[in-house]
């Protein structure tokens, strides 16, 4: 599942193409992926119609189109799931689920279209709501090189969603207060949206790896200086990650023109088991974990002992 860097890399492609472009036309062409529209795939394409694009907006993995009409369209990738700009006569995908014309802006007379081969992915179109804080949404504008807010509104099944580590409105004082009276293990609240939103697999082992710590540390016996330390690793990872157009495995994550990341040539352990870690030289380890993996160096990451750390 694609994680901040890779779904801002799409917000940004986006951005930079469909605001201020007008819905002309929707065709769904597989019901499935328009089924949390409890309304229906007419009703779906009819409050589309006629929209214009107001702003693309992501807050963490989540990610959003603000439409002239106070609603938004609102994107599951999920495992697979890809948002790509083509012109109309371009070779329809295989998987391909829904297409969108657009007209106006950037994207005169290209289509939008929602791409899914396993289809555990898909849009709705929601109404929005005020944040809970007052502060802003997400991230949006056009503008790749500076954090711009959105407006104080996010869909409501975002609600719940924390902010992220590269977000300038976390709180983080607060967050490390919260992460300290947690009690568990570091990357599940690493991989917990509702404490800290972005971070998955991937760049929750990364980030470890570069904090210097094991992913089975009992939160609430980390320093203060320790939580801050994560987080400015996270940061920095995903940073590098959307310097590089985030991390592709497979055809399965691409930005809106169809192209892949190449953060997975940097990546210093996920997946990387049985080679020497870059730091140390030690052999990768790799852990179940969640019914997934961890990477990690055990020299570099020791398994922790009890006390603080």
């Amino acid at each position: 599942m694609p994680e901040l860097p890779e779904v801002e890399v799409v917000r940004r492609g986006l951005a930079r193409w469909v605001l201020g472009a007008r819905v002309d036309g929707v065709e769904v062409l597989h019901p499935r992926v328009v089924r949390w529209h409890e309304a229906g795939p007419v009703d779906f394409a009819a409050r589309l119609t006629g929209a214009v694009v107001r702003d693309v907006v992501r807050r963490g993995k989540f990610l959003w189109v603000e439409l002239d009409t106070g609603e938004a369209l609102l994107a599951h990738m999920g495992m697979s799931g890809q948002l790509v700009l083509q012109p109309p006569q371009a070779d329809a995908e295989r998987h391909l689920r829904v297409r969108i014309t657009l007209d106006g802006g950037h994207a005169d007379g290209r289509e939008l279209r929602f791409v899914d081969q396993r289809m555990f992915g898909g849009l709705d179109v929601v109404p929005l709501v005020p944040t809970p804080d007052g502060g802003p949404g997400g991230r949006g504008g056009p503008d790749p090189g500076t954090w711009t807010p959105s407006g104080p509104w996010l869909p409501p099944q975002v609600t719940h969603i924390a902010r992220d580590p590269l977000d300038p409105t976390l709180d983080e004082k607060a967050l490390v207060v919260r992460w300290r009276t947690r009690r568990t293990g570091v990357k599940r609240a690493l991989l917990d949206q509702a404490l800290v939103s972005g971070v998955g697999n991937i760049y929750a082992d990364e980030a470890l790896w570069r904090a210097r710590l094991h992913y089975a540390r009992a939160t609430d016996a980390m320093t203060g200086p320790a939580v801050r330390r994560l987080l400015a690793a996270a940061r920095d990872v995903m940073s590098d990650a959307l310097a590089e157009g985030g991390t592709s495995f497979d055809s399965l994550y691409v930005n809106v023109n169809g192209e892949s990341g190449y953060f997975d040539r940097s990546l210093a352990v996920y997946g990387r088991e049985g080679l020497p870690c870059p730091r140390c030289g030690t052999l990768v380890r790799r852990d179940r974990f969640m019914n997934r993996s961890s990477y990690y160096c055990p020299h570099d990451q020791p398994r922790p002992r009890a006390g603080r750390w």
